[in-house]
């Protein structure tokens, strides 16, 4: 039940960001891990984000058509892309209230170590089950 209202908080707090911000919490996601990364492939975002590489391209493409992404060609190798930020991107992917990663940053900041490590494990472990449910 607790993962349940964790998700749906999660769900309304993307779609305030979108009305407020105009991306969601996964595009912003992927905006900040740009801005800390940047040059990075869209195969190597997925992988970094443990992300379907479909996923992650819609994402890209509906970064790019609001103008916040900007794909640079490899010039040794015209098959591979680099990923990066516009200006616009970048005035995205800085810190701000009212995001899911500031609420993580809040919490992170007030708990305690030992159960930051325990539900680390318990997540981890939650989620190596789903993937062996999934059939991965």
């Amino acid at each position: 039940q607790q993962l349940w209202q964790l998700n749906h908080a999660l769900e309304k707090l993307s779609s305030r960001m979108e009305k407020r911000i105009g991306i969601t919490a996964q595009q912003r996601l992927v905006l900040r891990c740009l801005g800390q990364y940047p040059g990075l492939t869209a195969g190597q975002l997925a992988n970094l984000l443990h992300l379907d590489p479909g996923t992650v391209s819609a994402t890209l493409n509906r970064l790019e058509s609001k103008k916040l992404l900007k794909r640079r060609r490899d010039p040794q190798d015209k098959r591979r892309v680099f990923l990066g930020l516009t200006a616009n991107g970048h005035v995205l992917e800085r810190s701000a209230r009212s995001t899911a990663e500031n609420a993580v940053t809040q919490l992170l900041k007030k708990a305690a170590q030992q159960d930051v490590s325990a539900t680390m494990k318990v997540l981890a472990q939650l989620t190596n089950l789903l993937a062996q449910e999934s059939g991965e």
